[in-house]
Order: C-alpha cells, then sequence, then structure tokens
C-alpha cells in the first residue's frame, strides 16, 4: 500500500478521533484542550497521509504528536498562569464523572512522563515496550515511571477521597 487516500484517512478520522480525544482527555483533564489538540495532530497527519502507512501504526504518530502539543500547550499556559495567578481556573467543561474527574486530577498531579507512561500503558492499552518506543524512553526507565505513577496516584487518590478541595463552595479570593 502506497499511503492512505482521502477515504481511508476519512475512516482513520471516524474510528480514531473519538478514542484519542478520550486518551488526551485523560492526559490533559481537559475535554476542549483534547479536541484541540487531536484536532491539529490530525491536520499535520492528512498534510503527510501519503507516508502514514497503515500498517504503520497511524494512530500512534497521531497520538504521539498530539501529547506533544498538549505538553507544549500545557508548558505555555502554566508559565503564563504563573503570572497572572489570581485564582484557580474554571472548570472547562461539565460532563465526566466524579471518578473520571479524580483520576484526571490525580493524573494531573504527577510529573510529566509519568503522566505519559501511565495514560498510554493504562488508558491506551499500551505494552511497556509500546510505550518505550512511543516515547524514547529505555523499558526500564518505562517501568519505574509506571511504578511511582501508580504509587503517586493511589496517594493522591487516597487524600481526594478524604478531603475536599477547600477553594471549591465559593470561598473569598483574594
Amino acid at each position: 500500500m502506497e499511503g492512505m487516500d482521502e477515504d481511508e484517512f476519512d475512516a482513520f478520522y471516524a474510528a480514531a478521533f473519538p478514542r484519542l480525544t478520550g486518551q488526551l482527555f485523560a492526559f490533559t483533564g481537559d475535554l476542549g484542550e483534547a479536541q484541540d489538540v487531536v484536532q491539529e495532530a490530525f491536520v499535520r497527519a492528512w498534510d503527510r497521509r501519503h507516508r502514514l502507512m497503515a500498517d504503520e501504526a497511524p494512530e500512534a504518530w497521531v497520538r504521539t504528536v498530539a501529547m506533544r502539543l498538549a505538553v507544549s500547550r500545557w508548558r505555555r499556559a502554566k508559565r503564563w498562569l504563573e503570572l497572572v495567578r489570581h485564582s484557580p481556573p474554571p472548570e472547562a467543561t461539565p460532563g465526566p464523572g466524579p471518578d473520571r474527574t479524580a483520576l484526571v486530577a490525580a493524573l494531573r498531579q504527577l510529573p510529566e512522563s509519568q503522566r505519559m507512561a501511565v495514560v498510554l500503558h493504562h488508558l491506551c492499552d499500551l505494552s511497556v515496550e509500546q510505550v518505550a518506543s512511543e516515547t524514547g524512553a529505555p523499558v526500564g526507565t518505562v517501568k519505574a515511571r509506571l511504578s511511582r505513577g501508580r504509587a503517586a496516584l493511589a496517594r493522591h487518590l487516597a487524600v481526594d477521597e478524604a478531603e475536599e478541595p477547600a477553594w471549591e463552595g465559593g470561598g473569598r479570593v483574594r
């Protein structure tokens, strides 16, 4: 197969967009942001559709691009927030249930490398070897990130269940 034609690309997009958006939502914690970065990654995939071979995991390529875009946007937003921090950001999009919200909030507490490993392995169902391939990290490093990430998630989720966030409930912001 030479590459994807337009019909094949459309079918790939229709099948993969919702799945990738769900995976990026778990990574970013913001549904709108997840949709934006997945859309941008598909725009980039469209430009190289003749090189994206159906048998060479085009979905992994799109996911990798989307995650890199999300990381880049997060770093820019974090720098901006540090300058103008007045109050916590508003809830971006209603919808996810409390368990999903708690998981996403806990994932946001992890260092980026651990969060990416946990999302790819546990939410995208990639093997440790596939996570290593997508992130460029050695298998042993991925295993360590998964172990530390799972332990940190367990701690964050246990704390979240024990106490409500202080700023919810209309507390005054200075």
